[in-house]
């Protein structure tokens, strides 16, 4: 890399550190056991809760987004309960994976990558259903759902079912309210929007959700959480210092909370006018302020794009699954200003100006 220019972490996960999440990073080691680590983790947990606005409790475990997904399958529904999962994208197939592994039969609504759901999409599949599994921002496309629309749809016709949300790349880039927006659970992970290191899942469960528990399992087991996380404990050893960052990064940006949204939206904008100056066709129906999704320019590969930016010291990613080949995706999501968009803004224009 060239020394004019610095290194830029420009992908959907992980992101640029914030610097709070350094700072607590640096500081000694914490025993998980001790009091300072019980007030850590509980101020943790409080600003979790207040991010996802629920009255429930948020859960912090010790492992990535998929970890998360995986406890919620698993302790909110039975062995061959029914549930119905969208398909639209790399991650809302995963939910569509995870479940059927747990047992579930799951009801596949299939959807052209890079398309959203709508309500009217749910008006068709007949129940009953345990239950909705949906991605709120499905960062392999760009896309963003109307999570709040689609679970009142839903419910209107399945009333007792939970809706769950995958919140990874959403939470703290993009509006959310758990029970206000009829959701009953929600995950997210720490190296997206809350802008630490990989190595937390936090899973946000109404009360509606804390009665529906269906325990199982031995380490994702959510009823063994609940009983000591209230304490500023967990079941197991937790990634404390993961857990001290998430705290320091909450304290600094809930009072704030909604500048910071205005903020990744109005990045996300200056990059896709980047993009239509370049004449790159976006892959989102409906864009998500996670990430930026472009096809290719005709007649150039993802290894000539992905090397445009690298001599630039910028790392961005490719597409996933039928994507694979065919997209790339820029993002901001990680600590960054006004100012880092119009550079990553130039940057495409540099990189991309060349090729094809």
């Amino acid at each position: 890399m060239s020394a004019m220019y610095r290194s830029r972490l420009l992908t959907p996960g992980p992101v640029e550190l914030h610097p709070k999440a350094q700072e607590a990073l640096s500081r000694p080691q914490l025993h998980h056991r001790s009091e300072t680590a019980k007030k850590v983790f509980l101020q943790a947990k409080a600003g979790l809760e207040a991010a996802f606005r629920t009255k429930g409790q948020v859960l912090l475990l010790t492992g990535s987004g998929t970890a998360g997904m995986d406890a919620l399958v698993h302790n909110l529904f039975a062995p061959g309960e029914r549930v119905l999962v969208p398909v639209h994208g790399n991650f809302s197939e995963r939910w569509a994976k995870i479940a059927q592994q747990a047992g579930l039969r799951v009801e596949r609504m299939e959807l052209e990558w890079g398309r959203v759901v709508r309500p009217e999409h749910l008006e068709s599949p007949s129940g009953p259903f345990a239950g909705l599994l949906l991605t709120h921002s499905e960062s392999s496309t760009g896309a963003l759902n109307d999570v709040q629309a689609l679970a009142r749809a839903f419910k209107a016709h399945f009333p007792e079912a939970l809706v769950v949300v995958d919140a990874i790349t959403s939470l703290c880039v993009s509006p959310f309210a758990l029970e206000d927006w009829g959701l009953d659970a929600a995950v997210a992970g720490s190296q997206k929007g809350l802008m630490c290191p990989p190595g937390l899942a936090y899973l946000a469960l109404s009360p509606r959700a804390i009665e529906r528990l269906k325990p199982r399992g031995f380490y994702l087991n959510l009823a063994s959480e609940l009983k000591v996380q209230s304490t500023g404990e967990s079941a197991w050893t937790p990634a404390i210092n993961l857990v001290a960052a998430t705290a320091a990064v909450l304290e600094e940006l809930l009072p704030r909370l909604e500048e910071h949204l205005a903020l990744k939206q109005a990045q996300n904008q200056i990059l896709y006018a980047a993009g239509q100056e370049l004449g790159l066709k976006p892959v989102p129906e409906v864009k998500s302020p996670a990430t930026t999704c472009f096809y290719l320019p005709q007649g150039v590969s993802y290894a000539q794009v992905k090397e445009a930016f690298a001599k630039r010291g910028a790392t961005i990613i490719g597409g996933q699954g039928q994507l694979k080949g065919k997209v790339f995706r820029v993002s901001l999501m990680g600590y960054s200003d006004l100012y880092d968009a119009y550079a990553v803004a130039q940057l495409m224009r540099e990189a991309l100006g060349g090729l094809g």
